[in-house]
């Protein structure tokens, strides 16, 4: 007899992650992946973390291994600070903790803020693990067009006029997740200013920002908040050191107004008691020895070479039958069929031919367009992005002959 288990309803039938079930053919013999947005492993600065690590062992072991504060390490806290403050222009950054990845700092706002049924603007497409958890939320998800240059802020206005009243809003306004696209300042700017004419909180994480490889630097919304009046009470700035040092320090940051802190840091009192104060202290050591300033261009330049490669070789092998997205920072290039391809169909002649992307379909919390896909240039060599490639134009000629 089953066992007839009383799951939470949603769980009763919850939809995983489309980018983790793709996982099981990566370890595939000899294939080469597109599809994860993970760091480039030969990246990790393996030799100055392993020396932060140490010092640490011999001088500060009890604060490494005993239990910590929830709202981090107060050496962390101050470093963190710092970083922020000289991302957006040496303003105050405000109040300060350190989460378990950005993903437990979106996690945390969602439980101190949503209820079910309560609406929650997102970009179309957008990040998938932000529309799994707001799915898990019973949030109303208000998805508002891309474009080339991210979230269309008319759309949004359009929106709210016609009677729309969000409570939260979230994008990755610099190299989106899946687009590549950046919002540029005059969006970002009218965001704000509508943020705090219809009073919804404003979710920006900022995992890419400091991967820019090309074009003008645009601020984070935490630096345009400081001079739009009231801006700083709707607006939650989340970052990481996932991207730009390693994923598995599992390190990450929100800055926001205190009321809000206050409440995300018993929620998190609930979840983890502490982000891993091992970690927190390696990251703090690494990051105050100034090795990640070092290490930093060295990560730029090697996107800027993978991400030029990749563009080349996808206009050389498809012409005018593709449509990209070309990024000026970030992990990933967004691609639209042109000829009617769908992009989930072609992925099981890719995968035959030993090379994978993620089909569009995975980035929208509603029906997509079939002929969008991401690239991810970031963990794969110059050589495997032009092998791949030429795969991908050989299991789209494959695909093509049996359409025909």
């Amino acid at each position: 007899m089953t066992a007839a288990y009383r799951f939470n309803p949603a769980f009763q039938s919850p939809q995983g992650s489309p980018i983790r079930e793709l996982f099981k053919y990566t370890q595939q013999p000899g294939m080469i992946s597109f599809a994860g947005g993970y760091p480039a492993p030969a990246l990790f600065d393996t030799q100055g973390l392993a020396k932060s690590a140490a010092t640490l062992l011999d001088g500060a072991a009890a604060a490494c291994l005993q239990y910590g504060a929830t709202e981090g390490a107060a050496q962390l806290a101050q470093v963190l600070k710092q970083v922020t403050r000289a991302r957006i222009g040496g303003a105050d950054p405000g109040e300060l903790i350190v989460t378990t990845g950005s993903q437990q700092g979106f996690e945390l706002l969602l439980r101190i803020l949503l209820e079910p049924g309560d609406g929650v603007v997102i970009e179309r497409p957008c990040y998938p693990a932000a529309i799994q958890a707001l799915r898990l939320a019973h949030a109303e998800l208000l998805e508002i067009p891309g474009d080339a240059q991210g979230m269309d802020t008319d759309a949004l206005e359009a929106l709210l006029l016609a009677g729309a009243r969000p409570k939260l809003l979230y994008l990755v306004p610099s190299f989106a997740n899946p687009t590549g696209a950046t919002l540029p300042l005059a969006r970002r700017r009218h965001l704000l200013t509508l943020a705090v004419r219809y009073q919804f909180i404003v979710i920006e994480d900022d995992p890419y920002g400091q991967l820019r490889f090309s074009g003008q630097a645009e601020p984070p919304l935490l630096q345009v908040a400081q001079e739009i009046e009231g801006a700083r009470d709707w607006l939650v700035y989340l970052s990481s050191l996932s991207k730009i040092v390693a994923p598995g320090l599992r390190i990450g940051w929100m800055c926001g107004p205190p009321e809000i802190l206050r409440r995300a840091v018993i929620a998190k009192q609930t979840g983890d008691l502490c982000t891993a104060p091992w970690m927190q202290m390696v990251a703090a050591q690494y990051l105050q020895a100034g090795h990640l300033a070092a290490h930093l261009p060295h990560i730029i330049a090697t996107y800027r070479e993978r991400c030029a490669i990749m563009l080349s070789s996808l206009r050389d092998a498809f012409g005018d039958r593709l449509s990209l997205i070309a990024p000026e920072g970030g992990m990933f290039i967004w691609a639209s069929w042109k000829d009617g391809t769908d992009a989930t169909a072609l992925l099981q002649s890719a995968v035959r031919h030993n090379v994978m992307y993620v089909p569009g379909s995975a980035f929208y919390a509603t029906q997509s367009d079939p002929g969008h896909w991401r690239l991810s240039f970031a963990n794969a060599q110059p050589q495997e992005i032009i092998d791949g490639v030429a795969r991908l134009k050989q299991a789209h000629e494959e695909w093509m002959h049996v359409q025909a």
